[in-house]
């Protein structure tokens, strides 16, 4: 046993840095007359209730042996190419693992695509944005919960300045810059202070319509709404607006359509009632109008917007929120052929 820790140090303090090296370690350690082999043909003195323990020992002594000398030996003669500028063609290859298109990104283009046969313009913006357009210009006022830590990130250093919460900052900015018509939908990652579970995240995506024009009513809204729907989900699929509350829109909605997995029937989906939640909508409230110097006795519109995650676990029928940024191999290959298409 002496003889393994003497072997061992030897191992551990053996210096390769030239191939000359490489060949007295070969010679020392591995070959039929080397020490560790010598070592091996004692395991018959050894006592019969050491002898497993010995032989055990001085195996993976061998075997770490053998990978030093493969490790060294493929930096030496990688060393040497690169040296000599020489390429050898017969060395195989390293495995490339093609990667795939992120299912978020895979159903964020399909929604934009959707909007954009339809007349609408992809429009993009910061994450980080200040209070006027995320919060004041949006209708909300002063005292509404999303302003408080538990709902916002907020720079600690200028209380003015966070991480949007929603991308109708983004319609926002929009309309400071373009007089009506405007029609546009805004795809992007939010932030939100929330608890992590299989159905929330404080980190997610939405894509978020606004159409700002003369004479918008709410049954064109219906309409854009629907059509989305059956693209989207089959023509077969059918929508419903109960009434809301969201501070930029009046009036609000949220619009549910016919689950996909049940027909309608119920199942644990949709909570056995037939429906699932997947946007909310309305009218452009005058107030946001006036806020982004538009004069709302001419023009009017409406806004939507809608979860990413919540639409891609719908279509793809997953039921944890936190695989899309566990950035599983295993989990993201199975989406391929959806990204190539």
């Amino acid at each position: 046993m002496s003889n393994i820790d003497k072997i061992k140090a030897e191992l551990e303090q053996f210096g390769i840095d030239s191939l000359e090296n490489l060949e007295q370690f070969r010679l020392k350690f591995l070959t039929k007359k080397s020490e560790l082999q010598e070592l091996l043909s004692e395991i018959k003195n050894v006592a019969p209730e050491e002898r497993k323990n010995f032989g055990q020992q001085v195996n993976e002594l061998k075997q770490k042996a053998q990978q030093m000398y493969e490790e060294f030996k493929t930096k030496m003669e990688f060393q040497a190419v690169k040296a000599n500028n020489i390429i050898d063609a017969t060395r195989p290859s390293t495995a490339i693992s093609t990667g795939s298109m992120h299912p978020i990104s895979i159903m964020m283009n399909e929604v934009c695509e959707i909007f954009e046969k339809i007349g609408f313009s992809t429009v993009s913006g910061p994450d980080v944005e200040d209070d006027w357009h995320v919060f004041t210009a949006l209708n909300f006022p002063e005292e509404h919960p999303a302003r408080d830590m538990q709902d916002t990130f907020f720079v600690e250093l200028h209380p003015d300045i966070l991480l949007r919460t929603h991308t109708s900052s983004l319609q926002v900015r929009t309309m400071e810059k373009q007089q009506p018509p405007i029609r546009v939908i805004c795809p992007g990652r939010v932030f939100r202070n929330e608890a992590i579970t299989s159905r929330a995240h404080c980190i997610f995506h939405q894509v978020e319509g606004l159409y700002i024009a003369e004479n918008v009513s709410f049954a064109e809204m219906k309409q854009t709404l629907l059509y989305f729907a059956r693209q989207m989900f089959g023509e077969e699929t059918k929508i419903r607006l109960r009434p809301s509350y969201f501070p930029f829109t009046e009036p609000s909605a949220e619009m549910d359509i016919s689950c996909n997995i049940c027909g309608g029937k119920g199942c644990a989906l949709c909570k056995h009632t037939g429906w699932v939640e997947i946007l909310g909508c309305g009218m452009v409230d005058p107030n946001v109008l006036e806020n982004c110097g538009i004069d709302s006795t001419k023009y009017s519109g409406f806004a939507f917007g809608l979860g990413i995650e919540r639409m891609t676990m719908l279509k793809y029928r997953t039921n944890d929120i936190r695989l899309y940024f566990e950035n599983d191999v295993r989990f993201l290959q199975q989406f391929k052929a959806a990204g190539d298409l």
